[in-house]
This record gives structure tokens, C-alpha cells and sequence, in this order.
């Protein structure tokens, strides 16, 4: 009797120690991958879970995108120019069978593997590409890692350029080479303003010689402007003033036109003998007399 006792009590004492053991709860971004005795047996979705204590072993995989930053780099670009680039990358398992079976830890591998692509492709391009270019740098570094990943049952979601660092030196041989960019284009704008203006005094030059009136406007205009500022100094230009001696001869030839139209009563020609002055005498013409 006793020892039947004895062995339900221990009994007991197993079920409580392995019933821990034997259940397993796989989370819903989790898959199980079970191995009994060391062979593979197959995968277990998310939920509670039982298995064999000591004879089963389930890996729990997350598959989940994770973040990867990929440390700086030295990187010497196809025109010989060091610069350091650091990157960020994202994955997630899309098969948890492979990647516990062909890799022993996917992180540091995807790390390791990101570096050396990272290095490999930013060196076949010129730092001008490099710095414009940097959605085509990704795309490829992305498909480099997909095909080695494959076979790991991983897939590279996506691959970020973070940052670029450059050297003292070429970052101010870059400045002066944009300042000279901003000269060169403010001094086209500046030719093709000076074009468009000589164009436009063209025009406008048609237009007065057409018109000759609108000239001597114009010139009233810069009268006006000069008075603005209340200048006691007015430079009269050359046509205006010939306008104005112009103008002059055009009202006297008007006044004498009118004058000679109307009617005016002469007076006798007795009264105007009479009105002339008598020529003076000289000395000797006296004597003489």
C-alpha cells in the first residue's frame, strides 16, 4: 500500500515538472518549428501548443520586419573620393523552417552580409552619384541581399542610405563649385534680362520714330519724375528744346496768319510821313549853308 502511495506521489511530481514542459504557447506574429529527437517534424501556428518534454524542442520565430542598422563605412567611390556611408535596413522571415535549419542566426548574418554589399555597390558609383542617385544605390544593394537571403528563408523588405559623411576638404570644393553654379546662373539671367530689354527698347524705338509725339511725352514723363524729388536742377534734353523753339515758330506764323485775316483801317499816308522823324544835320552841311 505504501508503495503505491509512494508511486502516485511521484507520479504527481512528474506530471507537474513535465506539464510545464509539454505546453507551449506560440504567439500570432510567432511560428513553431518542432524537432523531436533532433529531426525536423514539421511547423506549429500560434496558439497553445503541446508537445513531448525531453523528446521535443520547438524554436518560436518571430516574423516580424525588423530594423537593422548597418554601421558606417569607409568607402573609397569610383572616383577615388573616402567618404562614410552608414545605412539602414529592414527584413522579416517569410519562412521559419530555413531560417532556423540553414543559417544559426539570421540578425548577425543580414548584418554582416549588409556591410559588405553596402561597400561594394556605393564604390561603383562617383560621389555625384552617390549623392543624387540614391533610390538607384538602394534598389540595388535591396537585390543584392534578396538573392543571397533567399536561401535563408528572409526577405529584405527595404534598404535606406542614412547618411554620407564627406571629407573637410571636398565638402569646401563643393561649395565653390556651387557658388560658381549660382554665379554662371545669375549672370545668363542676367544676359538674357539685357536682351529682352534691348528687344523692348527696339520695339519702343519703332514705336516713337512712328510717332514722333510720343517721344517729347516721354519726355515730359522724366520731367515729372525729376520733380519728385524736388530738384532745383532741370536738365532740359536737346529735341525737347527744339520742340519748344518748334513750337514757338509754329505760334508766331499762327498770331501773323490771324493777323493778316482780319480787316484793320490803314491811317493816312500824311499822318505817317508825319510820325517818321527827321534826319539829323551834320556839322559841315551848316557850315556850308
Amino acid at each position: 500500500m505504501e508503495v503505491l502511495i509512494f508511486a502516485l506521489i511521484a507520479m504527481a511530481v512528474v506530471a507537474l515538472i513535465g506539464l510545464p514542459m509539454a505546453l507551449k504557447i506560440v504567439k500570432q506574429y510567432e511560428q513553431g518549428v518542432l524537432f523531436r529527437f533532433g529531426r525536423l517534424t514539421g511547423t506549429r501556428a500560434p496558439g497553445l501548443r503541446v508537445i513531448v518534454p525531453f523528446a521535443d524542442v520547438l524554436h518560436r520565430v518571430s516574423l516580424r520586419i525588423v530594423t537593422m542598422p548597418i554601421q558606417s563605412q569607409g568607402i573609397i567611390t569610383r572616383d577615388n573620393v573616402s567618404v562614410d556611408v552608414s545605412a539602414v535596413a529592414y527584413f522579416r522571415v517569410v519562412d521559419a523552417t530555413k531560417s532556423v535549419i540553414a543559417i544559426e542566426s539570421v540578425g548577425p548574418a543580414i548584418n554582416q552580409i549588409a556591410q559588405t554589399t553596402l561597400r561594394k555597390v556605393v564604390g561603383q558609383h562617383t560621389l555625384d552619384e552617390t549623392l543624387s542617385e540614391t533610390d538607384r544605390i538602394n534598389l540595388g544593394i535591396r537585390e543584392i541581399l534578396d538573392v543571397t537571403t533567399a536561401e535563408w528563408g528572409v526577405e529584405v523588405t527595404l534598404v535606406e542610405l542614412k547618411d554620407i559623411q564627406l571629407p573637410d576638404s571636398m565638402k569646401r570644393a563643393m561649395a565653390r563649385q556651387a557658388e560658381a553654379e549660382r554665379e554662371k546662373r545669375a549672370k545668363i539671367i542676367n544676359a538674357e534680362g539685357e536682351s529682352l530689354a534691348a528687344a523692348a527698347l527696339g520695339d519702343a524705338s519703332d514705336t516713337m520714330m512712328a510717332h514722333p509725339l510720343a517721344l517729347q511725352l516721354r519726355n515730359l514723363q522724366s520731367l515729372v519724375e525729376i520733380g519728385v524729388d524736388k530738384n532745383t536742377t532741370v536738365v532740359f534734353p536737346a529735341p525737347l528744346m527744339s520742340t519748344i523753339g518748334e513750337l514757338g515758330a509754329f505760334l508766331a506764323r499762327e498770331t501773323s496768319a490771324a493777323t493778316a485775316a482780319s480787316p484793320v483801317q490803314a491811317p493816312p499816308i500824311s499822318e505817317l510821313a508825319a510820325k517818321i522823324p527827321a534826319p539829323p544835320q551834320s556839322n559841315g552841311a551848316a557850315k556850308s549853308v
